[in-house]
């Protein structure tokens, strides 16, 4: 099915430390709910000693999400952090195995499911900010996104994804290339073309796709005024930090950056929201859930824009996101940070130039130029947790994105179009070591501090249960 800027780029709205994680797990349990009826006494959980959920499924939350989608919760559940204990108080039995059996791709889950009447297995990878594909139901080959309700095995297989797949959906495009060439020169602007590609994919109205990122910006809103008063959560680094900002932006106690200060304010609010298990929205994952709507609400509100005019600016950013997530990947255990970060920046600086009623080509140009400086970006969380280095990194993407905003809005040159820019990204990452992409096997994440820091959480954990 063709990219959906609901289903693949802004969203889910969710809770939890990474959409790789939690809210692609939370959507694979829920269809491996729906294939046994409800009724699931024991599952086992296969990994592949060889990707990367052995050593981040604890904790970035693929536990929590799995345990939540078998009992049938919503990706922002506020229950979810408690799901192990839900779903052994259900009397599901969990054994959790990793073995070696070379799954082709790093977020494979293998699902053996059963009851007393029956067994079903399930194998389904996550392919980057919530997105999921099923790859066979016991043992045929299927390629089921939750996109629609499937009858699969005697069961309805009911959908999981806000926006409806529909089959014969014709998009006027699919790349940046022939968004430009189908706007022949018009500079028409990139958040309208925006909504005509998602009516055409959801056979959505106008109204009801702007309506539904006019959502998405209250939520945000109401994340970020919720970061910054504080958060608490006891399995984190980072404390509360972006008070003490907000005081010394406040007090005249930082350097004069204009809006750049409100847009780090904001992004470390969004980072610490995500930290404590509050609700976030995915854009385009958790990981690097902050740097787009902070940028693109700071310098809105700045400007005296509305939340219509910050809607249409996500818009336009979520186009610009369905150019990289077609031909690649939001995913850092596939494509590193670059995938994450970059892919942020990039679709921030969309935004922005956006904001400030720039041209089709200006908004393309930016988010060339903003993805073309952080080529090669590795993932390397710091004891497996989304935190460190994954919160300046957000405010690297929102810093990029603001500087690049500003040099396409003069006129600058971006020179290599935006779809060479993800083509190189994407060969980029096939030469980056495993270590590198999401595993916590290298980069920060091996510094004796990182070491110590994992062996102190994990002996906290271990207290606490």
């Amino acid at each position: 099915m063709p990219i959906s800027i609901f289903n693949d780029v802004i969203g889910p709205v969710m809770r939890g430390a990474s959409s790789s994680h939690c809210a692609a797990a939370l959507r694979i349990g829920r269809l491996a709910r729906d294939l046994m009826g409800g009724d699931i006494a024991r599952v086992l959980i296969e990994f592949d000693t060889n990707g990367s959920l052995p050593n981040t499924h604890q904790s970035q939350g693929s536990d929590m999400g799995l345990f939540g989608g078998l009992l049938g919760w919503d990706a922002a559940d506020e229950r979810l952090p408690l799901s192990p204990t839900y779903l052994r108080d259900a009397g599901t039995a969990v054994d959790i195995r990793y073995i070696d059996c070379h799954d082709p791709h790093p977020n494979t889950y293998r699902l053996t499911l059963s009851n007393a009447r029956e067994q079903h297995t399930m194998i389904a990878i996550s392919t980057g900010g919530g997105m999921i594909e099923v790859l066979a139901i016991d043992g045929e080959r299927v390629s089921l996104d939750g996109g629609a309700d499937v009858d699969v095995a005697g069961r309805t297989l009911r959908q999981v994804l806000p926006v409806r797949s529909v089959p014969d959906a014709l998009i006027p495009f699919g790349t940046c290339n022939e968004l430009l060439a189908y706007d022949a020169g018009r500079e028409i602007p990139l958040w309208q073309w925006a909504v005509d590609y998602e009516m055409a994919r959801g056979a959505l109205s106008a109204d009801a796709v702007h309506g539904m990122m006019v959502d998405i910006v209250r939520i945000l809103r109401k994340s970020i005024a919720e970061g910054v008063a504080g958060t608490e959560y006891h399995d984190r680094m980072l404390g509360h930090q972006s008070g003490m900002f907000a005081e010394k932006m406040q007090n005249g106690g930082l350097l004069n950056a204009g809006v750049l200060n409100r847009t780090v304010l904001y992004t470390t609010a969004l980072m610490e929201v995500k930290s404590s298990m509050g609700v976030i929205v995915a854009a385009p994952t958790a990981g690097a859930c902050a740097a787009l709507p902070a940028s693109c609400i700071a310098v809105a509100e700045e400007m005296g824009l509305s939340e219509d005019d910050m809607a249409r600016a996500m818009l336009a950013a979520g186009l610009m996101g369905v150019f990289i997530a077609g031909p690649w990947t939001f995913a850092a255990e596939v494509g590193g940070c670059q995938a994450e970060g970059g892919s942020a920046a990039a679709m921030s600086a969309a935004a922005l130039v956006t904001l400030a009623g720039g041209t089709l080509t200006q908004a393309t140009g930016a988010a060339s130029m903003a993805l073309q400086s952080m080529l090669g970006l590795i993932c390397d969380p710091v004891a497996a947790r989304v935190e460190i280095p994954c919160l300046g990194k957000n405010v690297i993407a929102a810093s990029n994105a603001v500087s690049c905003a500003n040099m396409a809005l003069a006129g600058f040159n971006a020179m290599i179009p935006f779809d060479e820019v993800v083509d190189a990204a994407k060969r980029v990452a096939e030469r980056m070591p495993r270590e590198h992409r999401c595993t916590a096997l290298g980069g920060l994440a091996t510094t004796p501090t990182a070491l110590r820091l994992s062996a102190e959480l994990a002996a906290r954990t271990a207290s606490a249960t």
